[in-house]
């Protein structure tokens, strides 16, 4: 049996807080350059321009890629040889404050949903799955509330056609418009129950924005990224609401069984900036 004591999450989760908001992930920068070449409207080319330039300058100066610097989601993949030594979650928050002070990273968050008051940096969402193995791996999400906002769910019944599902993703892109910071990539959880089908939107994020690299899925669904992302694409709303033919970088699914009376469905958007980073304990 491996430890790792609190300590060294903490260590680990400030680091990755400053990367993920200062490093744009090589693949969504690599499909922003695609996009770019791509692209025949001037306006639209103008702003991945921007948009790529941004990150350029973000990463070199050590500053946010966005003024919102989200509400941080932390995934951690615990191996089951692992012992941990200490509170981990106490030690996680106690990171993402210690990683966004040293970065000086906009505190977003308020501790009452109803009162509101003033803003500070914790607690995370936090999200633990037990795996095979002596490693721990930890995966910070950033997310602004622009694109999260965004976010939608459907109960829809077992019976549902395809065809309806479609219409229910492409739609949430519809409705978003140009307000959440377009080319998005949008993640797509269908199964599970309610909650899960959520968990499952948000973690389809995580995924590789290109298929070259290491994107397993099966036939249908990659079908249904393909089919879904012409189907965006063709909504013309395009980079910053501009038109275009980038509206959406790409879509990414992830499924679950479900029960045998319901089919759960939800989208979450993420803007062009989707900021991520992680790493092996």
């Amino acid at each position: 049996m491996r430890t790792i004591d609190a300590r060294t999450i903490e260590q680990a989760v400030a680091s990755l807080c400053r990367q993920a908001n200062t490093v744009l992930r090589p693949d969504v920068l690599s499909a922003l350059k695609h996009a770019y070449l791509n692209e025949i409207n001037p306006a639209a080319k103008d702003i991945l321009e921007a948009v790529i330039k941004n990150a350029s300058v973000a990463r070199r100066e050590g500053l946010a890629l966005c003024q919102d610097t989200g509400l941080p989601c932390v995934f951690v993949e615990a191996g089951q040889e692992v012992a941990f030594v200490g509170d981990i979650t106490k030690a996680i928050n106690r990171g993402i404050a210690a990683g966004y002070r040293k970065g000086y990273l906009r505190n977003s968050i308020v501790r009452n949903p109803l009162v509101r008051g003033r803003s500070v940096f914790t607690p995370a969402i936090v999200h633990f799955d037990i795996v095979r193995g002596s490693t721990v791996k930890l995966t910070v999400l950033p997310k602004g509330f622009g694109c999260e906002n965004k976010s939608r769910l459907k109960m829809f019944l077992p019976t549902a056609p395809l065809d309806e599902i479609n219409d229910f993703i492409v739609n949430a892109v519809k409705e978003a418009g140009p307000d959440a910071c377009p080319p998005y990539i949008v993640g797509v959880g269908i199964g599970g129950t309610a909650d899960y089908a959520a968990l499952l939107a948000k973690k389809a994020l995580l995924l590789k924005v290109t298929r070259s690299q290491g994107h397993r899925v099966t036939r249908m669904t990659e079908k249904l990224e393909r089919d879904l992302e012409a189907r965006i694409n063709k909504l013309d709303i395009g980079p910053m609401g501009l038109g275009g033919r980038s509206t959406v970088l790409a879509v990414r699914i992830l499924t679950y069984p479900t029960h045998i009376a319901g089919l759960p469905v939800a989208v979450n958007i993420s803007c062009h900036s989707l900021r991520s980073a992680s790493a092996v304990l």
